[in-house]
């Protein structure tokens, strides 16, 4: 059963495996109090790769000071079988950054925003994007599924990023989905 602080969820990166979402916030935390008058970004994005018997999801939580270094880490999630379905795939994909973003509560994001809050006005800046494995272009066999996706984002108060410019999911994710 999921619990609602996030202990239902295991994250990892290279230096860590095992980690609750309330260590990966932690994390989170004192990657930003090193500097806390830094332009921060956090990102979530899923991508996913189909395999012999399986598909596997790869969630991935990077915060980003411009410039001055990253700290992310990724959630595995494997399903039992061939999603061949493009539509189910991109939406399940969503579904599982929505859940990661879901666990960002008003009261964890006012934490990270009270860290650069003193550092305003010397430039300090924070936001929150959802990176989804889509294009836009013609060319994009996704593309039909744009503003869907894009609405679904917009409607969890988080910034939506789209290819190119959703590198979390279809760069950072997509190197754990093979």
């Amino acid at each position: 059963m999921k619990k609602c602080n996030g202990d239902y969820f295991s994250f990892q990166n290279l230096q860590e495996i095992g980690m609750s979402f309330d260590k990966v916030f932690e994390h989170i935390v004192k990657f930003m109090r090193l500097e806390p008058n830094g332009n921060y970004r956090l990102m979530v994005g899923t991508d996913s790769q189909v395999h012999q018997s399986h598909t596997t999801f790869i969630t991935g939580i990077v915060i980003l000071n411009e410039g001055n270094g990253v700290w992310a880490c990724i959630r595995k999630v494997l399903i039992p079988r061939r999603m061949l379905q493009l539509h189910e795939r991109i939406s399940y994909e969503l579904s599982l950054s929505e859940e990661i973003v879901s666990l960002f509560t008003e009261e964890r994001k006012n934490q990270l925003i009270d860290i650069i809050l003193p550092y305003l006005y010397e430039g300090a800046t924070f936001s929150m994007e959802g990176h989804i494995d889509i294009g836009a272009g013609k060319q994009n066999k996704t593309s039909k599924f744009v503003k869907e996706m894009v609405t679904r984002m917009e409607a969890m108060g988080v910034e939506p990023k789209i290819k190119p410019y959703a590198f979390v999911a279809s760069s950072y994710a997509n190197r754990y989905t093979k």
